[in-house]
């Protein structure tokens, strides 16, 4: 699914990466608010979804590889966030719902969790 799709489905607004959405392809997602599961579980190329809003989401992203962030319940990432995603070509997107039903939606349309299985947990 396109990211453009993503972004209508969950009413979206776009804060950076306008110019990626139609090339950006998304199979997966992750829903979390603690960098440590997203460390731990996320797959290169999954889209993430979370409520934190620093400059580190950005960071945890680049580094495994995450193609963008949907920010969820309205809350706008910090402008230092927005700044480095704007260097590193990462879209960020504002989503007005809550984690659970901005994951419900995208289920819904298709997409499917990526990430690696809990181990022992």
């Amino acid at each position: 699914m396109k990211l453009r799709e993503i972004a209508q489905s969950i009413s979206a607004e776009v804060l950076y990466g306008e110019e990626f959405l139609d090339s950006i392809e998304i199979q997966c997602a992750y829903g979390a608010d603690l960098m440590s599961d997203v460390l731990a579980f996320a797959l290169p190329g999954t889209l993430l979804l979370t409520g934190l809003t620093n400059i580190q989401i950005v960071r945890t992203a680049q580094m495994l590889d995450l193609p963008a962030v949907v920010f969820v319940r309205g809350k706008r990432p910090q402008e230092q966030a927005i700044q480095l995603a704007s260097q590193i070509g990462m879209p960020l997107l504002l989503c007005p719902m809550s984690m659970f039903e901005a994951c419900g939606v995208l289920f819904q349309k298709g997409l499917q969790a990526c990430t690696i299985p809990a181990r022992g947990v």
